[in-house]
């Protein structure tokens, strides 16, 4: 069998983030194999390629805490991997502080703290410097060092690391996903297309969770604020710009950009930060976010003895879990594969 010898043909379907951390890990696991990421929208014209990049589990619905920071911790250490190998720059990756606040009833989640460098409580004192003149006051807060990754650099990064180590790219968009499987010659396919599962594989739990952002040229930005409150905003600075936000609005699939959403950023933020008031403002953007109630990470039985793996419905962290998720998804390859032979 092809499968004995390592001689076969992989398709990843989404030229994203979480596609091309899928299609690395095979291609690095089995160099032999041929591996091709089909997609119609590359960089920069994917979801990822607007947002901030910072790592941290967001919008995850029912996903189980545990697979989340198994996935999350994947990443975060693959995320240092690059940090201290002096490609940080190229892939768009940097350390910086964080501040997570909350107000009233919210409960901060920290089980993943043990993952972060140095996450501790913030004082009451902390919390009331940063309350200023709000109405609702912060009542608890985490202050902490983490990872961001632009996907505007980290997608150009990784592309560039799938191609080297002999990686296919091909622009093209599936429209049937059982065709391509009984038609094509690959014999492995794995399905990253986020919220284009909707359609390519009727999945109706699958739905848009609408953000919108603005960024400014703001230099003097170096850690990320972040309010867990109900449609609360955050500040995160990348290389060359900060992004300010958010929205988070399920079942919304409109690309414009809205003025009141761009009003509630822009104010909310400067309620943060007065000081962004004169920062320069550089564009606003739109993304739909793949959301589910549960990230689908499964093998399914396909035909004429093939392999079909799914991988999609990341919420609001495909970033966050791509590296993790890329490593389950050769795990669950590598347990098919062997009991094919």
């Amino acid at each position: 069998m092809r499968f004995a010898s390592c001689i076969f043909q992989v398709a990843v379907l989404g030229g994203g983030i979480n596609g091309f951390c899928c299609a690395i890990q095979v291609k690095e696991k089995w160099p032999g194999a041929k591996v091709s990421i089909i997609s119609d929208l590359y960089t920069p014209n994917t979801t990822g390629d607007g947002s901030a990049g910072l790592w941290g589990p967001y919008l995850m619905g029912d996903t189980p805490a545990g697979k989340v920071n198994e996935w999350s911790l994947g990443m975060h250490k693959f995320l240092k991997q690059i940090w201290i190998s002096g490609d940080s720059g190229e892939a768009g990756v940097c350390l910086i502080p964080c501040v997570r606040l909350a107000t009233g009833g919210n409960q901060l989640d920290v089980s993943w703290r043990d993952i972060v460098y140095g996450c501790r409580a913030m004082k009451q004192t902390e919390l009331d410097a940063y309350s200023g003149t709000r109405s609702s006051k912060f009542t608890s807060g985490l202050h902490f060092v983490t990872y961001t990754s632009e996907p505007a650099k980290l997608l150009p990064y990784l592309e560039k690391r799938f191609r080297s180590s002999g990686g296919n790219v091909i622009k093209q968009k599936i429209n049937d996903l059982e065709e391509l499987i009984r038609n094509s010659n690959y014999d492995v396919f794995v399905n990253c297309v986020g919220l284009g599962a909707l359609d390519l594989v009727n999945d109706k739990m699958v739905h848009s969770i609408r953000g919108q952002v603005s960024r400014v040229k703001a230099d003097w930005i170096y850690y990320a604020i972040l309010d867990e409150s109900f449609n609360g905003n955050y500040i995160i600075p990348n290389l060359d710009s900060v992004v300010l936000g958010g929205t988070h609005q399920e079942n919304n699939y409109n690309l414009n950009i809205c003025p009141n959403d761009k009003s509630f950023i822009i104010n909310g933020c400067q309620i943060h930060l007065p000081g962004l008031k004169h920062a320069q403002h550089l564009k606003d953007w739109v993304g739909l976010r793949p959301g589910r109630k549960q990230v689908r990470l499964e093998m399914e039985k396909t035909y004429n003895n093939k392999i079909l793996i799914h991988n999609y419905g990341h919420g609001g962290c495909g970033v966050t879990l791509s590296w993790g998720c890329a490593s389950e998804v050769v795990e669950l390859l590598q347990k098919s594969m062997k009991s094919k032979l």
